[in-house]
């Protein structure tokens, strides 16, 4: 790409990248590799200079750094002043997709990642997503989780999906990757794409997504590495408008009629689309009305929701109904119009059920009758981390997680078994016995449902450390609510677990930086896995809420050091 004209340089020029030092020979490999940062701004110079400094805090320094200006009203110049290596460049108010382009244009970097102004890198970012090209280095692009923060930089809430086995047919169906600055890219396959459209004034991001992943492999990790700040001022505010340009971005990649998963693909993509921006309707229509708003007011918002998604509409306009007749009404008839959300059954009129009986449902935790519940969520969270499952992988018991959650990105699949009648097993033994492990060698262990069978639960995870190479992670499952075993395992089944123990055992013998905790379960799944139901027997909706007073199933992802 050329420089646009009227774009202003205000710097005299400096390198792009740093010359090559010890370590960095040149871009062919990704220990070699260099990485830029591309900031864009237009009129958030009041946050600038932190997502300057969140660039700057980065674990792994980048090697060069952008900021381009959109065309702002304020001053970016006085932010970027502070820090005397970053390249300042303006151009003519263009939009998003063009300042990203003029920054892209400005680096001669491996790799790029690009972030707004108003929002920040958490410190490794860099260094997570070049780890996660090494282990996917056919990626067009890798990305990562990310944590919401409101204007003054307050945690709110953290969001990461994986791509699954197929990203393009995923994409069609919505954005699961939802914040660009958790995107790493290769520049070079970047600009074979064609970069961003600059005809697109909103969910240009979304677009570039669809078109490389049509064309090369995409790969997730489940770290938290970037901010996304929540000010009120944000493009996205306007859900009317990012619903039409999500539905014309959309519409652009309408797959052909002979391929018809895509195509089912694409459909539920639309109605995707018009609940996901409906309900951010909705819910800003909500918030309103309880800050005082009238309900004349309300009445275009509600209109916007009724021409996105009209069963939502009917369904607010008639919950807004019930309320007004329920304060009308004495209240104990009023409760029968609009019960409480929380309310609770008086005494004696719980209904049990099935559920009234003293053996469970199944005594085999739901196996004879389908998935069982612990199971779901076991997988739900190998699938959050399936790419750091790769090189050298060992599993306990057999390597099907390492197979179905690896694949092509395993190198070598090992397998421990505590006892040698397993003839697959290449390792067999006490896992707390330090002969029976190598040290410094796994990339990834994968270590499900068998922590609480181990009596000295701390030596084991010293064990399983060491056992680790340098920069290896740990794949952890273990239970929280659940049956004891009937059979080969009731007798050394010695623990279930807390978030508070896990996060203390771990952290004691990673360091608590290295450790990410998750939990999943609530009363209605523990319930009925305690009954032996099975996931075909709940919902998504019934299995997705996580109750941190009901875990069912609490995994640990822990990173050793990469020094050895």
């Amino acid at each position: 790409m050329t420089p646009l004209p009227g774009a202003l340089d205000t710097h005299a020029a400096p390198p792009a990248v740093r010359p090559a030092g010890p370590g960095r020979v040149g871009p062919g490999t990704v220990g070699r590799a260099t990485v830029g940062v591309v900031i864009t701004t237009y009129n958030h110079a009041r946050f600038l200079q932190d997502a300057l400094a969140s660039v700057r805090r980065q674990t792994r320094p980048c090697d060069a750094i952008v900021v381009v200006d959109d065309g702002s009203s304020d001053d970016p110049a006085a932010a970027v002043a502070a820090f005397a290596d970053v390249r300042l460049i303006r151009q003519e108010n263009r939009g998003l997709a063009a300042a990203r382009n003029r920054g892209v244009a400005a680096l001669d970097t491996t790799y790029v990642v690009f972030l707004d102004a108003d929002d920040r890198l958490a410190p490794p970012a860099i260094e997570r997503g070049l780890a996660c090209f090494g282990r996917a280095p056919d990626c067009g692009f890798v990305y990562g989780g990310h944590l919401y923060i409101d204007g003054e930089g307050r945690e709110i809430g953290g969001r990461y999906e994986p791509p699954g086995d197929e990203p393009y047919l995923k994409l069609l169906r919505g954005n699961f990757v939802a914040m660009h600055g958790t995107v790493m890219y290769r520049r070079e396959r970047l600009l074979e794409a064609g970069g961003f459209d600059e005809t697109l004034r909103r969910c240009e991001d979304y677009d570039l997504y669809l078109r490389m992943a049509r064309r090369f492999p995409v790969a997730g990790y489940a770290d938290l590495v970037a901010e996304y700040r929540l000010h009120g001022g944000n493009m996205s505010a306007d859900h009317v408008a990012m619903l039409h340009s999500a539905l014309d971005v959309h519409a652009r990649h309408l797959p052909p009629r002979q391929d018809t998963r895509a195509r089912t693909a694409w459909r539920d993509g639309r109605r995707g689309w018009r609940r996901v921006y409906a309900e951010e309707m909705a819910a800003a229509r909500y918030r309103d009305r309880q800050r005082g708003g009238s309900l004349l007011r309300s009445l275009p918002a509600l209109l916007d929701t009724a021409r996105a998604r009209p069963s939502l509409a009917l369904h607010e306009a008639s919950r807004g109904l019930r309320h007004r007749l329920a304060r009308l009404l004495p209240a104990r008839l009023g409760e029968r119009i609009l019960p409480p959300a929380d309310r609770r059954p008086p005494l004696g009129r719980v209904r049990f059920g099935d559920l009234r009986r003293v053996t469970p449902i199944s005594p085999d935790f739901g196996f004879d009758r389908g998935l069982p519940i612990d199971r779901y969520y076991i997988e739900k969270f190998l699938a959050r981390h399936a790419s750091e499952i790769a090189g050298r992988v060992l599993e306990v018991g057999d390597d099907s997680y390492t197979r179905r959650f690896g694949g092509r990105r395993v190198t070598r699949a090992d397998i421990l078994h505590v006892h040698a009648a397993n003839p697959r097993a290449t390792f067999v033994g006490d896992l707390t016995d330090p002969s029976v492990l190598p040290e410094n060698t796994f990339d990834c262990i994968v270590l499900t449902q068998t922590l609480h069978l181990i009596y000295d639960v701390r030596l084991a995870i010293d064990r399983l450390r060491r056992a680790l190479a340098p920069g290896g992670v740990l794949l952890v499952t273990a239970p929280g609510i659940s049956a004891i075993d009937r059979g080969e395992w009731g007798s050394t089944w010695f623990w279930s677990f807390t978030a508070v123990s896990m996060r203390r055992l771990f952290g004691e013998v990673f360091g608590e930086a290295a450790v990410m905790l998750e939990e999943y379960g609530n009363v209605l799944s523990a319930t009925a896995f305690l009954q032996g139901l099975a996931v075909e027997e709940l919902t998504r909706d019934d299995l997705a809420p996580l109750d941190h007073a009901y875990p069912v199933i609490l995994g640990v992802r822990a990173r050793k050091e990469t020094r050895a």
